[in-house]
């Protein structure tokens, strides 16, 4: 699997009664879990002080991340990403091939 950054902005739409908003971050939450389980979601951040977050995540390839993972959040419809394929660094000292 390839390994992605992405970078998760929600903002909900003005309106939006809290009920509607509270049903789909908690389907988000069971969603986030089953992925998890997946192999897909391997970290999640949030910044400080900030409401966005950076995740990294797994995938045979983008195509994939966005049809069969992002794509299926409960809150996708509400969300900007900005995905960056990465890759290990010869440098990275969490790197299995580098631990003796």
């Amino acid at each position: 699997m390839k390994e992605f950054l992405v970078e998760i902005t929600t903002s909900i739409p003005e309106g939006t009664p809290p009920a509607a908003v509270d049903r789909r971050r908690a389907a988000e939450a069971v969603r986030a879990r089953e992925l998890a389980a997946a192999g897909h979601l391997v970290r999640l951040w949030r910044p400080v002080g900030e409401l966005r977050s950076i995740g990294l995540w797994r995938a045979d390839d983008e195509t994939e991340l966005h049809a069969k993972v992002l794509d299926t959040l409960p809150l996708r419809s509400w969300m900007t990403t900005v995905v960056t394929a990465v890759e290990s660094h010869p440098n990275d000292p969490g790197r299995a091939d580098t631990i003796a």
